[in-house]
């Protein structure tokens, strides 16, 4: 299988353009849709990361019970919560400001996470980023498979991966390329795997991108949340799909090394990741 890299000098011919005449409106609205009752923190990393990478406006959308933590780490972010059961006509009107939605994070598997995340599939217009319990959702509730499209980056795991199609986890990380490539190929997505040599294939794609950047920093919980908010914060600025997916995990990769020259492997916490994006972008 054909395969390839990205290069730090690849940064700047890949990065969204900025202007000096523009506003947050230029940088697009990201919508961020997850935290269940108490899981603030996963919603919130994937908020900052987006941020980070240039986004002009994230929204985070929340069980009311995240309310004071949203707002304390992350105040530059719009909140909109749900309760028991979420509030449709919230929903649609956050979905319809949105140019890009991350969902899953921190969302669990409940039914009410089950209703949030069917909704949303079948109301939004935009491109999507799926991740850790949406997945998990969409592998055990198959008939939501047939709602993704070409507008939607899914980031498992090998565990993940192995729900979505079938494979045994020893399998998927002995190939992780073929494996990324069929579920792209079988689901009609862009499929980002997770792993030493994440790999990320677009449907029916000649070739598979390898990200070589990274250590073992990344090994730290949240640090997929954080790639979630990287990949919607680029998807938002207008760079394209396949792009956004291999590039925001380069540079994901890249943060984390940054900050492990001054915390160590050891030490790096995902807030550290989404924290040295900036300086990856210098």
């Amino acid at each position: 299988m054909i395969s390839f890299s990205y290069q730090k000098s690849d940064i700047k011919r890949l990065m969204p353009e900025r202007s000096d005449n523009s506003h947050k409106g230029s940088y697009g609205r990201v919508l961020v849709v997850g935290g269940a009752m108490n899981m603030a923190g996963a919603p919130c990393l994937s908020a900052r990361a987006a941020y980070r990478t240039g986004a002009g406006l994230v929204e985070i959308c929340t069980h009311e019970s995240n309310r004071i933590i949203a707002q304390t780490l992350v105040p530059e972010a719009v909140l909109s919560l749900w309760s028991d059961t979420p509030d449709e006509s919230t929903l649609c009107a956050s979905m319809d400001k949105a140019d890009v939605i991350a969902i899953g994070m921190g969302l669990s598997q409940s039914e009410q996470a089950l209703s949030l995340l069917r909704f949303v599939l079948k109301e939004r217009k935009v491109p999507m980023v799926l991740d850790a319990d949406a997945i998990n959702l969409v592998a055990y509730h198959r008939e939501l498979l047939t709602l993704l499209d070409g507008r939607t980056v899914i980031t498992p795991h090998p565990l993940e991966a192995s729900r979505l199609c079938g494979a045994s986890v020893g399998d998927i990380c002995s190939d992780m390329p073929l494996y990324a490539q069929k579920i792209a190929d079988g689901y009609g997505v862009v499929c980002l795997l997770k792993g030493h040599r994440t790999a990320v294939a677009v449907p029916n794609g000649s070739a598979v991108y390898i990200n070589e950047s990274g250590n073992s920093a990344l090994s730290t919980a949240g640090s997929g949340d954080v790639l979630d908010g990287v990949i919607a914060g680029l998807l938002a600025q207008g760079a394209p799909i396949d792009t956004s997916a291999r590039l925001g995990a380069y540079l994901h990769g890249l943060a984390g090394e940054i900050a492990a020259q001054s915390l160590t492997e050891y030490g790096v916490m995902a807030t550290d990741i989404a924290e040295s994006i900036p300086k990856v972008l210098i």
